[in-house]
């Protein structure tokens, strides 16, 4: 499935975690006083590791077209390091940030009590969100963060191997599995399941209509073994037991790239972040390429797509003395016209995907490469505009997240070795998620 660098994660602190027991609407850090704008404009100080090249513009819009607000630039080594940096900012409480770049799970951060809720400094905008960009910006009811929303996912075919071996275009999960034994048979791989990368189970769980993590009050219901769930580990595990997939780490993506492009491996779950690079890439297949449908469940009553990303707002520190101004700056940024135009790289031909908007049909076209799908190019803009008016916003993700992720990657190395099953990962994580979250003292149902 979708992937970008799959990290292991650290586990919050247990001791931060039992605040997520308190989470209220009410926020936290500055308030948002404006009361010494006399003095000049307030200045929002944005922390990222994104290249400097892509945000000083976005930048200099913003400051050319407001007064009142200014936006300062702060630039990140890496994801990491910016973790470290927010973490002694917000322990201190000097010079905290009022943007910066999301690092992980909202509901972790806000566990650790890095965040400030923005519930009353978010409201008169959420009418401008694609609804699917919302949840994962929440954390007991509360919203910290803007939304930045999330890339669709959809499918491409190496569709000159297809023909080849005289095999039609899968439409649900059993075509893709029936297209993989056909695939077989001439040495060629129908898909790719890295062993570090469950995101393929993640998403396909989510495509089913299940969550893991359900908040009830002051309570949270797991379940890792709901029909959803067992109608995911369905599918993966026939695609593992079949011999039907490479298990290719993306830990080495040249080396991944040439796989691809080898006519090895002939079916990527993808998102439009990933075109440039394979259009940049690709040699022996460019032009071969077709955007199609993701899959469906043969017993889909309606057509599904993924949207969680764990990356995917824009994050208010707890110490922030002007929230209102920063959440109006990064609405700014994600939401309008010129704040998204701004992203254009003249190099790529490309802006940053809006994904948090309702309507992306203005940047459609950008996303979609001149050579990588061939004659097939034009139906890119419909499959994506699909899978982002289809996309699920169902997924929840619990206070102990990033540990259970780091638990999911270390079951799914075994479960793509064929050490233990997908049905037997999720019961060890189900007795595992629970025992956790008791150990925290956060109340717990499953």
């Amino acid at each position: 499935m979708p992937h970008s660098r799959v990290p292991r994660r650290a586990a919050a602190p247990a001791a931060a975690l039992v605040t997520v027991l308190a989470l209220t609407a009410t926020a936290c850090g500055g308030s948002g006083d404006s009361s010494d704008q006399s003095k000049g404009p307030v200045t929002i100080e944005y922390w990222s590791w994104t290249e400097t090249k892509n945000v000083d513009p976005v930048v200099a819009r913003f400051n050319a077209t407001h007064t009142d607000i200014k936006l300062k630039f702060v630039k990140q080594a890496d994801n990491p390091g910016t973790a470290q940096n927010l973490r002694n900012a917000v322990a201190a409480q000097k010079d905290v940030p009022c943007l910066v770049q999301n690092f992980g799970e909202v509901p972790s951060l806000v566990g650790e009590g890095l965040l400030s809720s923005v519930d009353k400094e978010l409201e008169p905008y959420l009418d401008r969100f694609n609804p699917a960009a919302l949840p994962n910006v929440r954390a007991g009811g509360a919203y910290y963060a803007v939304p930045t929303g999330f890339n669709p996912t959809f499918m491409m075919i190496n569709r000159s191997v297809y023909d080849k071996y005289g095999i039609d275009v899968p439409r649900t999960w059993d075509d893709v599995i029936a297209a993989g034994k056909k695939l077989k048979k001439h040495d060629v791989y129908v898909m790719n399941l890295a062993g570090e990368d469950p995101s393929t189970l993640v998403n396909l769980v989510q495509q089913a209509g299940g969550t893991w993590y359900e908040q009830k009050g002051d309570s949270w219901r797991i379940d890792f073994l709901s029909p959803e769930s067992r109608e995911a580990a369905d599918i993966v595990q026939r695609l593992v037991d079949g011999g039907l997939v490479a298990n290719r780490t993306y830990q080495d993506r040249p080396a991944l790239i040439s796989y691809f492009d080898s006519g090895r491996m002939v079916s990527l779950p993808t998102q439009t972040w990933q075109l440039q690079n394979y259009e940049l890439n690709y040699k022996k297949s460019l032009g071969d390429w077709q955007p199609i449908d993701l899959p469906q469940f043969s017993d889909a009553k309606e057509f599904t797509t993924s949207s969680y990303s764990a990356n995917n707002g824009v994050l208010v520190p707890k110490g922030c003395e002007h929230v209102e101004e920063a959440v109006e700056a990064a609405v700014w940024m994600k939401t309008t016209k010129a704040g998204i135009d701004a992203t254009y790289q003249k190099d790529t031909k490309q802006y940053e995907w809006p994904g948090a908007l309702k309507d992306v049909t203005p940047w459609v076209d950008s996303v979609v490469t001149d050579k990588l799908f061939g004659t097939h190019r034009s139906e890119a803009r419909g499959v994506i505009l699909k899978s982002v008016d289809h996309a699920r916003s169902n997924w929840t993700v619990g206070p102990n997240y990033t540990g259970v992720f780091a638990e999911l990657q270390d079951q799914w190395a075994k479960i793509v070795t064929r050490r233990i099953t997908v049905e037997q990962a999720l019961e060890h994580l189900q007795e595992f998620t629970v025992d956790d979250l008791k150990s925290k003292n956060i109340n717990v149902e499953g």
